[in-house]
Formats: C-alpha cells, sequence, structure tokens
C-alpha cells in the first residue's frame, strides 16, 4: 500500500512539474511575442487556478486577435473650426491701385482686431476675375481655408465683359451653395452699372444680387459702392481710370459690409 502511495504521489508530483514547466514555458512565448495581456493572463492561470485564467485567457486571445483589430478605432470628435473670414472677390477687394492694407477688406481685419473679434480674414481676391473665375477657384479656397464666413463680391467684370446674366446668376447661385455646404454663412455683395448700359440690363443686373441671396438665404449688402459712386461729384471718389475707388473711399465701402457681417455671424449655418 506504502508503496502504490508513494508511486501516486511521484506521478503527482511529476505531472505537478510538468504542468508547471509548460505553463512558464507559455508565459515566456506570451512575454517573447510581447502580448503582454495574454502573458498576464498566464501568470492568473498559474496563481489562480486553472478554470478562472482558462476564461480570462480566452477573452484576452480574443480581445487581442484579428477581430479586434478589424473594428475601427472610435472616431475622435472633429475640431472645432477656426473662426475665419474669406473674402472671394474682383479688383475692388484686392487693393487694386492702392498700397498694401488700405483696402476695406483689409481694414475689416483692423476693425475685427479693434473689436476683439476673433476672426481670421483671409482675402482670396484676384483683379480682373469673373463669377466664372471665382467659381471654378472656390473649391480649392474652400479646402485650404475652411470658413466660417463666405463672402462673394464678384459680377462686376461680368457686366464690363457683357457676359450674360443667366450665367452670372447661375455662377453665384453654385458659388453659394459651395459654401453653405462647407459649413459657412455666405454674404453675397451686390454690384450696379452705369446707366449707360441701358435701363432693363442696368436693372436686371442689380436685381440678380438680391434674387440669388433671397432664393439661397444669405446675406446681401445691395451694393458695394453706396456713398462713393452714387453721390454728386462721384468722379472725384475714383482713381484715375474712373473704375477703382481710391484708398479715402474704402472706408465707407467697409461700412457698407460691416453691419451684414455682424449680422451674420449671430446665424447658424444653414
Amino acid at each position: 500500500m506504502r508503496n502504490r502511495n508513494c508511486s501516486q504521489e511521484t506521478n503527482s508530483k511529476r505531472e505537478s512539474i510538468i504542468t508547471r514547466l509548460g505553463l512558464h514555458l507559455g508565459l515566456c512565448l506570451c512575454l517573447y511575442l510581447g502580448l503582454c495581456s495574454a502573458g498576464r493572463c498566464f501568470y492568473r492561470f498559474y496563481m489562480g487556478g486553472a478554470a478562472f485564467a482558462a476564461n480570462v485567457f480566452l477573452i484576452c486571445a480574443l480581445s487581442t486577435g484579428p477581430a479586434n483589430a478589424a473594428n475601427p478605432a472610435s472616431p475622435a470628435s472633429a475640431p472645432n473650426k477656426t473662426p475665419r473670414i474669406v473674402v472671394l472677390g474682383d479688383s475692388l477687394s484686392a487693393e487694386y491701385g492702392l498700397a498694401h492694407g488700405q483696402g476695406w477688406v483689409a481694414l475689416l481685419e483692423q476693425k475685427l482686431q479693434a473689436a476683439h473679434q476673433t476672426e481670421e480674414v483671409v482675402n482670396a481676391s484676384i483683379s480682373g476675375d469673373t463669377t466664372s473665375g471665382g467659381r471654378s477657384r472656390l473649391p480649392a479656397v474652400l479646402a485650404q481655408h475652411p470658413p466660417t464666413l463666405l463672402i462673394i463680391e464678384l459680377g462686376g467684370n461680368d457686366a464690363l465683359r457683357g457676359l450674360p446674366l443667366k450665367a452670372t446668376e447661375d455662377n453665384l447661385r453654385a458659388m453659394v451653395k459651395l459654401g453653405q455646404e462647407a459649413g459657412a454663412q455666405v454674404l453675397l455683395i451686390g454690384m450696379q452699372v452705369p446707366p449707360n448700359y441701358g435701363r432693363p440690363y442696368t436693372e436686371q443686373f442689380a436685381k440678380l444680387f438680391v434674387q440669388v441671396a433671397q432664393s439661397t438665404h444669405s446675406g446681401l449688402v445691395p451694393f458695394l459702392l453706396k456713398g462713393v459712386a452714387d453721390v454728386p461729384q462721384a468722379a472725384a471718389h475714383f482713381q484715375a481710370d474712373g473704375i477703382h475707388p481710391k484708398a479715402s473711399e474704402h472706408p465707407q465701402m467697409l461700412a457698407n459690409v460691416w453691419p451684414e457681417i455682424q449680422k451674420l455671424k449671430g446665424r447658424k449655418p444653414l
């Protein structure tokens, strides 16, 4: 009987040694492979009992396996958009014939800073640009400088070139839509042409800005040059070409735009 008991004890010790050796080897293998979580589970198996450790090991293996890798990480919340005003215009906004910093867009930036308003101002205006040119380059501008407010000051050169009013209207609508789809408020700045273009054309040209703004729920400045081009002795307010206002008139141009900017800043994007 004693020999049989001794034999059983010997077998039991042998099995225990083999079990411990297997566990140690398993732990070393997991650590070697860098599976720290699995290694901890082997340690629990070694210290805490087979049933508990086997369940935990299975959970750890599933959590570190391919199934978990296939699940995408939770997307980080999108960063808040930087408050930014982008002006897409022509020479009236591009400081044509002026020293740097004298145009109404530069004055806008200065006024925002003086009022402790935090918007960044990006002037994406190009002298000679038309609504067609603005429409073609607007997507790149929106991608590079995502605005909270997009100001569109285009159309004057369309009239000077005699382009169809329908094309001008379609381009303005397309640009407003692009701005709104980018999450921006949009302010449309209107223009008027001299009476020598003929009354029908003059009236239709002025109305198209109003119509686009109303139908797209955009802000509107009916006439950028109000108080500059529609006053007595208006010629004295312009440079020698008779088209571009002098530097002294740009504060008035900003005064025409500023109230509409403040109105839009309080509105939520469409």
